[in-house]
């Protein structure tokens, strides 16, 4: 890369780690506390990535908002899904995703994906926000 390029884009990188975390569409701290294991499957079957989304004290879940998983993808593509999206569920006080996955290769494969959730804080402020979804699926042979 050219000298003058490189320099731009490290000075595209300083300003934007240098916005504020709001500008990004996050909230600090998160209102929810995210729940995630890595899942060990042998290779071609099919099981569940379950996802964990437990409100914080002073916050809680938007009921009627399509709560869901979505863009789930695979480092090295060596992970299917059985969807491309994954709505939530509430239970008991928390919204879960379950998300059916298959190993396809043996080994350590990393999956991401972006979780779209609604909450309330206080008595009644409104928000919709994206997390990032990042687990380890890991194929055995």
């Amino acid at each position: 890369m050219p000298y003058s390029r490189r320099a731009c884009l490290l000075a595209a990188i300083g300003a934007l780690a240098s916005l504020p975390v709001a500008a990004a569409g996050l909230t600090e701290p998160s209102a929810y506390i995210l729940d995630v294991r890595d899942v060990t499957l042998p290779v071609g079957v099919q099981g569940t990535l379950r996802v964990r989304l437990r409100p914080r004290e002073g916050f809680r879940i938007l009921g009627g908002y399509n709560h869901r998983v979505i863009m789930l993808s695979s480092f090295d593509d060596d992970v299917k899904f059985a969807g491309k999206t994954v709505p939530g569920t509430e239970q008991d006080g928390a919204l879960i995703f379950a998300i059916g996955v298959t190993p396809t290769a043996p080994g350590s494969h990393a999956i991401n994906g972006v979780i779209r959730v609604g909450y309330i804080e206080g008595p009644g402020e409104m928000a919709m926000v994206s997390m990032p979804l990042i687990a380890n699926v890991v194929g055995t042979p």
